[in-house]
């Protein structure tokens, strides 16, 4: 691809209805702004879906920048996106932690794993065609998939956060949802981010007002009387350096940045799941620009997997976060109408800068348990709720028995993290076994269900099991 790219006929600004393609460019002022803008987008998410998975939130954002350059390269510049962290990858880690002898490594192991199988995949899809995906994974599958990997994280809100200062938590929801339906253009956009920033200067103020909370401390796993914020880490971090190896916390608490991955069959199975979805969100974002520019992007779906998975693998080869395309950045696309690939090249040069300033890292890491439980409780319902929305959007019909049935089990299955233990020292549980539940179930209902009018005329509305 030719990193150089036309000056846009309109140059400084659009006139109405009109549009920047990949290969065109406004002035480099202006460009750098809306780089600005699209990294300002990513913040939420990126940001936070690093920390829920204990790892290092500003090696996250660095990478996002490294994997989002490498995506346009790949590409060659004709899909243009934002690759930031994936919360699709968050039940899973979850459930890799809770297993014995499981931490960082592990994680970051069966991330790299999982990246090579979506590389594997986007050759598939590149060869075979898009059509195969919807083929072995149709909407009803990749929708059950989505719920489970959303509400199955319910009780970490519940739990583990939400405890540590319940009226912060519930601040930070409410402003959350006023900033994501009140404000308009770039700001609704980056709604999470306004919800954390004003969370922790709400915390701040009330460790000075009303003085330390006693609440559960995860760092220690019990209740202590505590400051909601700790900025010891941030007074000690430099200005300009590179992200840290792992390290102990002043709480005692484990931070982990960068890291060599390490293998467990276990971890990796368990991580596979999530790999379905981010594929199809992936394919989703192509279909996306494509609608939105009037051109046909559907011959680089597969070079788009590809290109998430190979970011995917660099970044857990480092001790990175999962990554994938950001519908966030679909939006400011589609607000701006600029989907020049040259945006989203300075857009990732901006958040490799962010990845050398440690103390940038630092006082993201010191966000309270509160503020993450007013952000965490939504967006992880969106995570589930997108599922949902597949179902909707894609007409799935929950009449259909082949759809009904091994839909409801996975999603049940999935969860309630309930577990098939093979051997004494394996098991599959939660997203991993509800994954497969619905993949086989759905196939095999569709082999068996008879062709014809079905009987029960006049309850149609009903499923045919109720009937």
């Amino acid at each position: 691809m030719s990193l150089g790219w036309k000056i846009h006929a309109d140059g400084r600004s659009l006139a109405p209805g009109g549009s920047v393609a990949h290969d065109e460019r406004l002035t480099w002022p202006r460009t750098f702004g809306l780089a600005v803008q699209h990294v300002g987008a990513m913040f939420g998410p990126t940001f936070v879906v690093p920390l829920l998975m204990g790892l290092d939130a500003r090696l996250a954002v660095m990478m996002s920048g490294v994997t989002t350059i490498m995506f346009l390269l790949v590409v060659r510049g004709r899909v243009p996106a934002y690759v930031g962290t994936s919360g699709a990858f968050v039940g899973a880690v979850a459930v890799v932690r809770s297993q014995p002898g499981a931490g960082s490594a592990e994680v970051t192991g069966a991330v790299l794993v999982a990246g090579v199988v979506l590389v594997l995949a986007g050759l598939l899809v590149h060869h075979a065609g898009a059509g195969v995906v919807n083929r072995v994974l149709p909407p009803v599958v990749t929708g059950a998939i989505l719920v489970m990997i959303g509400f199955n994280l319910a009780p970490v809100v519940a739990d583990t956060y939400w405890p540590q200062d319940q009226w912060v938590a519930l601040t930070v929801m409410v402003v959350t949802m006023v900033c994501a339906i009140a404000l308009r253009g770039f700001l609704g956009r980056i709604a999470i981010f306004l919800g954390l920033v004003l969370g922790y200067v709400l915390s701040w103020v009330l460790d000075r007002v009303l003085g330390p909370i006693t609440s559960y401390d995860p760092g220690v796993g019990r209740v202590l009387t505590h400051p909601r914020v700790d900025w010891a880490q941030v007074r000690e971090a430099d200005w300009i350096g590179l992200p840290s190896a792992t390290r102990l916390a002043a709480d005692g608490h484990e931070i982990v940045g960068w890291h060599l991955p390490s293998f467990s069959v276990a971890a990796i199975l368990v991580m596979m799941p999530a790999t379905v979805a981010v594929a199809a969100g992936v394919i989703g974002h192509v279909k996306a620009i494509g609608e939105a520019t009037g051109t046909d992007l559907d011959p680089l779906m597969g070079r788009s997997v590809v290109a998430i998975g190979l970011g995917t693998a660099v970044a857990g080869s480092v001790g990175g976060s999962p990554v994938t395309t950001y519908g966030e950045n679909i939006g400011v696309m589609a607000a701006t109408r600029v989907f020049s690939s040259a945006t989203f090249h300075l857009a990732g040069a901006v958040a490799i800068l962010f990845g050398f300033c440690p103390k940038f890292g630092a006082l993201f890491a010191a966000l309270p348990g509160g503020v993450m439980a007013g952000s965490t409780v939504i967006l992880y319902g969106m995570i589930g709720l997108l599922g949902a929305q597949i179902w909707k959007e894609n007409g799935v019909d929950f009449g259909d028995l082949a759809n009904m049935v091994p839909a409801s089990a996975g999603v049940i299955i999935g969860i309630g993290d309930t577990s098939l233990r093979i051997s004494d020292s394996f098991a599959l549980g939660g997203i991993a076994l509800g994954t497969i539940v619905v993949i086989l179930g759905h196939h095999l209902c569709r082999a068996l269900t008879p062709r014809g009018p079905r009987a029960g005329a006049g309850d149609e509305h009903l499923p045919r099991i109720l009937r």
